[in-house]
């Protein structure tokens, strides 16, 4: 069974750029995630992962974002689902398709701010430049 995939990194600020533009930012303490969906992928493991996001207890302290009020910065990236096992070239064949991916992302992000969070964003299928500064390191994989 392929899970849906999160790839969360405790930052002291993040953000990301398309064109040129900052189209998300998080300033302090607080996830850089990075989401990956799979075809199984629903609305209902969207929340699951909202949930477990906001509440990992891996901040300073062994605090969670919903503890300190930390923001998140949320980040579709269907390369979570890269197979290289065989030859030199990824496939991506578990990757769900934008057109189901992406409803399933903004629900992980509606789900987080529903819970409370503030939460930033990068764009859909954009070329994307993401910046970080990684506190630790600590960068987990979660998945749901």
């Amino acid at each position: 069974m392929v899970r849906m995939r999160a790839v969360v990194q405790r930052v002291d600020g993040a953000s990301v750029v398309v064109g040129g533009e900052t189209v998300g930012e998080i300033i302090g303490q607080g996830l850089c995630v990075l989401v990956g969906v799979t075809h199984e992928d629903t609305v209902e493991k969207a929340g699951q992962l909202a949930r477990k996001l906001w509440s990992l207890r891996i901040l300073e302290d062994e605090k969670s974002c919903s503890d300190v009020g930390a923001p998140l910065l949320v980040i579709s990236q269907f390369t979570l689902y890269g197979d290289a096992r065989k030859g030199r070239r990824p496939t991506w064949n578990a990757a769900a398709p934008g057109g189901l991916a992406e409803p399933i992302v903004d629900a992980v992000v509606s789900q987080l701010r529903a819970l409370g969070a503030h939460v930033e964003t990068g764009r859909f299928g954009a070329d994307m430049k993401v910046s970080l500064t990684n506190n630790g390191p600590f960068t987990v994989l979660v998945e749901v």
